[in-house]
């Protein structure tokens, strides 16, 4: 496609070994972006990207990894433009740790690398049932809602440095994630959808794209429901 002004750009997207992070990932080499894939599994190359495409294996729960990532980035490609963060777990205190702190980590890491540019854009990656909550997922909810207030917050505090933060709620995405729902609870997210289908990671990575792009040059703190009306009125 090329053309969305993000050739040259860096950036550091997390959770690129499968899903909407590696759709992501996909989407920012398409335009020329450089691209530091961060995740607990080694992401696999992308060919004829070789000297765009780096790969850093590590676990954002743990603050050397993330710092680690920052240097790889400054030694590899001089710096870092923005961040898309990605990812996802199991249990309460994990997915707390994994999806907001973590996303705290990676935000922190990131204000001065961007602060250095002048300027800059973090997506994070919340979900409809941080708007709207969800029976059965507390734990991911809660989670998911934080990471909306982190990204409303940090606009706030990091808008007079040039540097645009924003989230992205998708709802039903068939990613591994979701190829285990139980047949009934797909079906019901189906019926909620209007556009009747399950997104696809490239849908999600498509708006990704967008706000990482000068398109969106005069967004900040705004969070963007990709969910084919799943969640509409929330």
């Amino acid at each position: 496609m090329r053309g969305l002004g993000l050739e040259g750009k860096t950036l550091l997207v997390t959770g690129t070994a499968s899903g909407i992070g590696a759709a992501a990932a996909d989407r920012l080499l398409e335009e020329g972006a450089n691209v530091l894939a961060f995740d607990r599994v080694r992401t696999p190359p992308r060919d004829g990207a070789e000297t765009r495409f780096v790969v850093h294996v590590g676990d954002v729960t743990q603050q050397r990894d993330v710092d680690a990532a920052f240097a790889l980035a400054h030694e590899r490609f001089g710096g870092i433009d923005g961040v898309v963060w990605k990812l996802d777990d199991a249990q309460w205190q994990r997915v707390l740790d994994v999806n907001l702190t973590g996303s705290f980590r990676v935000v922190r890491a990131a204000i001065p690398a961007l602060r250095a540019r002048g300027q800059g854009t973090i997506v994070l990656i919340s979900s409809i049932n941080g708007l709207r909550g969800k029976f059965g997922q507390s734990n991911y909810a809660a989670s998911k809602a934080g990471v909306v207030a982190l990204a409303k917050s940090v606009a706030h505090e990091a808008g007079a440095f040039g540097i645009r933060v924003n989230a992205i709620a998708p709802g039903l995405v068939r990613t591994t994630m979701t190829a285990d729902l139980p047949g009934p609870m797909f079906e019901e997210a189906l019926r909620e959808t209007p556009l009747r289908r399950v997104a696809e990671p490239e849908d999600v990575a498509d708006v990704i794209l967008f706000l990482c792009s000068p398109l969106s040059r005069h967004m900040t703190g705004t969070v963007l429901r990709v969910d084919g009306g799943q969640c509409t009125g929330a």
